[in-house]
């Protein structure tokens, strides 16, 4: 029942602000127009700052287990190439696979996972999901521009050298690049017995956690002065293929197979990351990388809302279940 109330308690809070944003629309405190830049606002400013101290907030690699590193990659690969496939077959509409597949690989990982890591077990719980992030984060952005990037140009046969492009121009990718470099350059100077770090420079740092704090509420409240509840109709087919990639399939795939066959592997840590990873609803970051890259933000919006709703039952679930089992 913890798990539970935990995981309400962290979805409620992204429930009232697309409520905010829907109601401020309704009564035309903000237009459409406003909402669509301040969307391109957060995918190029706000995000960027967020992620890049996510990254660079993390301690260290040391004691790093590469064993579930590589088993969190292989799932979520598997989950975006089943996505992927499964698109083509669901609807017709090219602008709406590439959002289709995105919905099932990609959690809100940095918003809700680390912290529900952290509920789950402990100082351990969190440790490992941080950095598990600096792996993970890059390769949900990077496989988000290929899906939305491989069915941009309707019918046409996607260019890999405009993909490439779309990878490298991607504000959230060179944000989580350059925590890295700023990363190994901070274990360099570790090394070298270097006291200045980037953190030092308090101007700066301020700057960044003003823009990051920014992000979230900013991409919600805009999230839901586009939500159209007449949508939901026109799109059933493909919001109850994109739930239930998001809410069952990748939480049976990533936490099942764990448990199946490598539960003497895995630890209760460990475990407490795949939960993160994949019973999470979807990045709230999906909505503004749609609307840029170019994909159907309605539908973005609906994954982002109704897998919110729906995970605090699937990780309530997960976490029974491993608890029953002995895991935590």
């Amino acid at each position: 029942m913890n798990s539970f109330v935990f995981a309400l308690t962290a979805v409620s809070p992204i429930i009232i602000l697309v409520a905010i944003g829907y109601f401020i629309k309704r009564i035309h405190l903000i237009s459409e127009d406003f909402a669509k830049l301040a969307n391109k606002l957060v995918f190029r400013l706000f995000l960027p700052a967020m992620l890049f101290l996510n990254i660079y907030n993390i301690e260290s690699f040391s004691g790093i287990r590469y064993g579930y590193v590589i088993y969190a990659i292989a799932i979520i690969f598997a989950l975006f190439l089943l996505s992927l496939i499964c698109s083509v077959f669901v609807t017709k509409k090219t602008d709406r696979r590439g959002v289709m597949t995105q919905v099932a690989f990609r959690s809100n990982y940095a918003l809700v996972g680390i912290p529900l890591a952290v509920s789950l077990f402990g100082e351990s719980g969190g440790a490992a999901a941080s950095l598990l992030s600096a792996i993970s984060i890059p390769i949900f952005n990077i496989l988000a521009v290929i899906s939305l990037s491989v069915f941009g140009d309707g019918e046409k046969k996607p260019s890999v050298k405009k993909i490439i492009i779309g990878i490298i121009k991607n504000p959230l990718i060179q944000s989580i690049a350059l925590g890295l470099v700023c990363l190994a350059v901070r274990a360099i100077f570790v090394k070298s017995s270097i006291s200045f770090r980037l953190s030092d420079i308090g101007v700066l740092f301020t700057v960044l956690k003003y823009l990051s704090n920014v992000a979230t509420p900013m991409a919600l409240i805009m999230l839901g002065a586009q939500f159209e509840f007449s949508a939901i109709s026109r799109l059933k087919n493909e919001i109850i293929f994109g739930t239930v990639m998001r809410v069952l399939i990748a939480p049976v795939l990533g936490v099942g197979i764990a448990y199946v066959f490598f539960r003497n592997y895995f630890n209760g840590a460990e475990f407490a990351t795949f939960i993160a990873l994949f019973a999470t609803p979807v990045a709230v970051s999906s909505v503004p990388m749609t609307q840029e890259i170019g994909g159907d933000t309605v539908l973005a919006g609906q994954y982002v809302v109704w897998t919110t709703i729906l995970s605090a039952f699937s990780i309530f679930l997960a976490t029974f279940l491993l608890s029953a089992a002995g895991i935590f």
